[in-house]
């Protein structure tokens, strides 16, 4: 009982709450504005995922190693078009 142990759910619950004021104060959000914000993560994910394997296959096609550099810079792709998604949304 000597040590008061930290509250790790003050901040969750803080922000929780701001947002939940927020969206009684303005309203829903329109559904143009959400289908629009799906088409944009969508695109965010995709653009780098393509641009990894379009400059994945080319590198294996001069270099000739197979599909190495292909599988490798597809997988660097899809995790900075997810990265690049999960900030926009944490930005929503």
């Amino acid at each position: 009982m000597g040590k008061k142990q930290p509250n790790h759910l003050g901040e969750p619950v803080r922000r929780r709450r701001v947002i939940r004021d927020q969206g009684l104060r303005e309203g829903e959000r329109p559904l143009g504005r959400n289908l629009a914000l799906i088409g944009m993560l969508g695109w965010l994910i995709v653009t780098p995922t393509l641009l990894g394997l379009f400059i994945g296959r080319w590198i294996d096609r001069h270099e000739d190693t197979g599909i190495f550099w292909t599988a490798a810079l597809l997988v660097v792709g899809v995790a900075v078009g997810c990265r690049q998604a999960w900030k926009r949304i944490k930005e929503e």
